[in-house]
């Protein structure tokens, strides 16, 4: 277990800049000591095998820190420059690509998704075969689903849709094919439900771009925002972290395939699908990356000033885009926008975090949130699922965080 302080990331952009002042340094003092406590126990108590943390205010890097194993069985550390797997935090990335089509006019929010894709029409149970909008494949209220969500021998697994964690050397069209075959659960706009709708999506942009989907989030995204380490495949694998399953008494090390449980949910990982190049490219889970380039991408919607999306562009993104469609399955106060959840309310659960935060996770282990009021960004990435994303782990991360600027 590393048990060292802070240690210092590379620039993760021009738009995060050093910590100065006094000011800083008792804020850099504060979030060191709060964080490294909360880190340090998740190694002591086995809850994660590694991690890397991130946060920034004001555009100064307040914390930064890597922790624990990426490999257990080497004892190789994490470090600054590890690479994760980023899981459904790849959403808002392909989420933001697709606004960027938007603004060059390639895309239109409400366009069929046929228009790319002539042979997508899953059909509702009574044989309609409704339209699909590129808006409804943004807020998940296409009326899809995602395996992992339903039961052992519902639709999509009889159908062996793959939620694209699994499945190595599946491509792209075959996973379509077999998701247009399963009647959609509900009309598209009536209902969020949380589903494959990202991948669709990043065909869409594929097509729409006129490159495969990892060029074009090259182009759109990764590319402008110097996010060098941000890609759909694993180019050393001595950087990548090993991912890990919870268990008792400690996480294990996944196999290939390995299920996981979350709750109600029994996910299916293919750790090794990172490393196959017939894999298709999955616009909701597919990515790999940094800490230091993730917190460059939340900067930059923070800001809004950078070299990708126009301010109203990241307003869609981060702000209601589901006006009063029913949701159940987000937390109370909580609604989407583009690519993430978007807190409205923090009263019902009593979030220590202030209305307009918007932030996601993925489930290998990874948590973010962006909270413009406190001028605030976090990226938390572990190597470890499911309690790098949901549980102990981060909660404890955000009581740390908010503990620390309530008291300045």
């Amino acid at each position: 277990m590393n048990k060292r302080g802070p240690r210092s990331f590379a620039p993760i952009s021009d738009m995060v800049a050093p910590s100065t002042g006094a000011r800083h340094r008792t804020e850099d003092s504060v979030f060191a000591d709060r964080l490294n406590q909360v880190i340090d126990r998740a190694l002591s108590e086995n809850r994660i095998i590694g991690t890397a943390i991130l946060a920034a205010r004001d555009g100064n890097v307040v914390f930064s820190r890597a922790a624990g194993l990426a490999d257990r069985a080497s004892g190789r550390p994490v470090r600054g420059d590890t690479v994760f797997r980023l899981a459904s935090m790849t959403k808002p990335i392909v989420s933001a690509a697709t606004l960027v089509l938007v603004e060059r006019g390639k895309i239109q929010l409400d366009d069929p998704v046929t228009r790319w894709l002539p042979n997508f029409r899953p059909a509702l149970p009574d044989g309609r075969q409704p339209t699909i909008t590129v808006r409804h494949l943004l807020t998940h209220t296409a009326g899809l689903n995602y395996g992992f969500k339903e039961a052992a021998n519902g639709p999509y697994h009889r159908a062996h849709v793959s939620d694209g964690l699994d499945q190595p050397g599946l491509s792209i069209d075959e996973n379509l094919r077999r998701l247009a075959s399963v009647p959609l659960l509900h009309p598209p706009g009536t209902i969020w439900n949380y589903s494959l709708a990202i991948d669709i999506l990043g065909e869409v942009i594929a097509r729409a771009g006129n490159a495969s989907l990892p060029k074009a989030i090259e182009q759109l995204i990764t590319g402008p925002l110097g996010m060098k380490d941000t890609t759909f495949s694993v180019s050393d694998a001595n950087r990548l972290a090993t991912a890990y399953a919870d268990a008792d008494p400690q996480p294990v090390q996944m196999n290939d395939p390995h299920l996981v449980r979350n709750g109600d949910e029994l996910i299916t990982f293919s750790p090794s699908r990172a490393f196959d190049p017939n894999s298709y490219p999955s616009g909701g889970a597919g990515m790999i990356g940094t800490a230091q380039d993730y917190l460059g991408f939340l900067e930059a919607l923070r800001t809004r000033n950078n070299p990708i999306l126009k301010p109203e562009s990241i307003e869609l993104m981060t702000t209601n885009a589901i006006a009063d469609i029913p949701a159940l399955l987000l937390d109370p106060g909580w609604t989407f926008g583009f690519g993430c959840s978007v807190l409205e309310d923090p009263a019902p659960t009593g979030s220590p975090m202030n209305p307009g935060t918007f932030r996601w996770g993925g489930v290998y282990g990874n948590d973010f949130w962006v909270d413009p009021v406190a001028r605030l960004s976090v990226v938390a990435l572990t190597n470890t699922s499911v309690a790098g994303m949901t549980g102990v782990f981060p909660d404890s991360v955000r009581r740390a965080v908010y503990g620390v600027l309530q008291n300045l």
